[in-house]
C-alpha cells in the first residue's frame, strides 16, 4: 500500500503535490492538539509572539508541503532535479575541491531538506547520515530513493559514523542534519534560540578533522511549484574551538539560516525534548554560548 501511495504521489506535478501537502498540513494541525501546541510554542519562543502570529499559518502549510514532497522526490527521476533546483554558492564547493579538502555539508530541517542531497549528488558524490524510519514498511521505499546515482547513505550508528570519517579522510563529501535530537550520551545541552536543546556533537567533531571544509546549505521552496533555490555558504563566523564550542556555534549558524525564511522551518519537531536516559539541562544553561 505504501509503495502504491508513493508511486501515485510521484506521478503528480510538484505544484499539485505541494497544494495537497498544504491541505495535509492543516489536517494534521487541526487534528493534533499536542502538535498544535508544540508548533506555536516553539515558533513564539524563537521569534516572539508578534512575528509568530504573522507567519504561523504559512508554517502549517509549508510543513505539510515538506511531508508530501518526500515521497515525490524519492520516487521522481533524479535527472529532472537539475532543472528544478537553482544552486547559489557552488563556488565554495569548488574552492574546497581546489584545496583537496573533504566537505562536511550541514543541512537543518529548513525548506526542502530532502532535495539538497539529491541535487548536490548530481554534481558530486555524497554520503548522508540516515536514520531509518520507525515504520519498517517505509524503510525500503526511503532507502531506494536515497541510494541512487552518486548518493549513498550511512546508518545513524557507530558503523555509519565510521563510514563518514572514512569518506572525509578520502576527501569526499558527507551530509548531516544537525538539529535532530541525538540519543542520550551523544549530545550536549546547548542554547537553540536561547533555550537549552539537546544538541548532537557529531557535526562539531567532524568539523574538527584536518582537511575538512564545513559548509551550510538549505533549499528554499519556491511558490507555485516553481522548484527550489539551494543556497551553499561557509560559516558566518569562524568555526573554531573545542567540540562544545563548535556545537554551540553550529546552533547559531542554524538559527541564522532559519531567520532567512522562518516559515519553512519544521517548528512542530520536538527539538527541546529530553532524550530517554539523559540528564536534564543544568540550571543557568540558557545563558551559555
Amino acid at each position: 500500500m505504501a509503495s502504491l501511495i508513493f508511486s501515485f504521489i510521484a506521478g503528480l506535478s510538484l505544484g499539485t503535490v505541494q497544494r495537497l501537502g498544504a491541505l495535509a498540513g492543516w489536517i494534521t494541525y487541526l487534528g493534533s492538539p499536542t502538535y498544535r501546541r508544540r508548533l506555536r510554542a516553539n515558533l513564539e519562543h524563537a521569534l516572539g509572539a508578534e512575528h509568530a502570529n504573522r507567519i504561523w499559518r504559512q508554517v502549517v502549510a509549508e510543513t505539510g508541503k515538506q511531508a508530501l514532497e518526500l515521497p515525490w522526490i524519492l520516487h521522481h527521476p533524479q535527472s529532472q532535479f537539475e532543472q528544478l533546483v537553482r544552486i547559489s554558492g557552488w563556488e565554495h564547493v569548488d574552492a574546497a575541491n581546489a584545496r583537496g579538502d573533504g566537505i562536511l555539508m550541514i543541512t537543518p530541517h529548513l525548506g526542502c531538506f530532502e532535495i539538497t542531497a539529491q541535487a548536490f549528488s548530481l554534481r558530486k558524490p555524497l554520503t548522508v547520515l540516515y536514520r531509518p524510519p520507525r515504520k519498517e514498511v517505509l524503510r525500503p521505499l526511503l532507502e531506494a530513493g536515497r541510494k541512487r546515482g552518486n548518493m549513498n547513505i550511512a546508518p545513524a550508528d557507530v558503523s555509519g559514523v565510521r563510514r563518514l570519517l572514512k569518506c572525509l579522510r578520502a576527501r569526499e563529501v558527507v551530509g548531516i542534519l544537525p538539529d535532530q535530537v541525538p540519543s542520550a550520551g551523544e549530545g550536549l545541552w546547548l542554547p537553540f534560540f536561547g533555550r537549552p536543546a539537546y544538541t548532537m556533537t557529531l557535526a562539531a567533531r567532524l568539523s574538527e578533522m584536518k582537511g575538512v571544509t564545513t559548509l551550510f546549505t538549505w533549499a528554499e521552496r519556491l511558490p507555485g511549484g516553481a522548484g527550489f533555490h539551494m543556497r551553499i555558504r561557509p560559516a558566518l563566523a569562524p568555526l573554531e574551538g573545542d567540540t562544545d564550542t563548535r556545537a554551540a556555534l553550529i546552533n547559531l549558524e542554524v538559527e541564522a539560516m532559519i531567520r532567512e525564511n522562518p516559515s519553512q522551518y519544521l517548528w512542530g519537531y520536538n527539538r527541546y525534548k529530553r532524550p530517554k536516559g539523559s540528564a536534564p539541562a543544568a540550571p543557568g544553561q540558557e545563558g551559555q554560548a
